[in-house]
């Protein structure tokens, strides 16, 4: 299993961007699909955003598809959740999440396998 930590959160206005990175430590970090989730108080962890290790293919929540891009660098076995235009919606913790196998739904978080401490996103309007 991957370990992994996020940084790059913050407290910003609506409108500003963010850039979150999620570091691995571990071997074959270009064999895991990677995906970003989040959670707001009170709420479920909500899929954000993922990128499959295959083909780089992205996937992403319907309520951030524009706003987010999903990135991945295996030579520093980093992936990258750049947020743009942000919301007081996108106000949550955000986790990143690494999945080994080849086939699974990247937006279901009972797949992955490995999870970050989670960064806190604050967006005030």
């Amino acid at each position: 299993q991957l370990q992994l930590v996020e940084s790059g959160g913050g407290s910003v206005q609506a409108g500003d961007s963010l850039r979150l990175s999620c570091v691995a430590s571990g071997s074959s970090f270009s064999s895991y699909s990677m995906g970003w989730f989040r959670q707001a108080p009170g709420k479920e962890r909500q899929f954000v955003a993922a990128i499959r290790w295959s083909d780089d293919t992205t996937y992403y929540h319907d309520s951030v598809m524009g706003r987010f891009t999903v990135s991945r660098d295996n030579a520093k076995n980093t992936v990258y959740l750049q947020m743009n235009n942000l919301k007081s919606g996108d106000t949550a913790i955000y986790y990143c999440a690494a999945d080994v196998f080849t086939d699974d739904d990247l937006r279901l978080a009972e797949e992955y396998e490995s999870w970050g401490p989670g960064t806190q996103v604050t967006v005030s309007s």
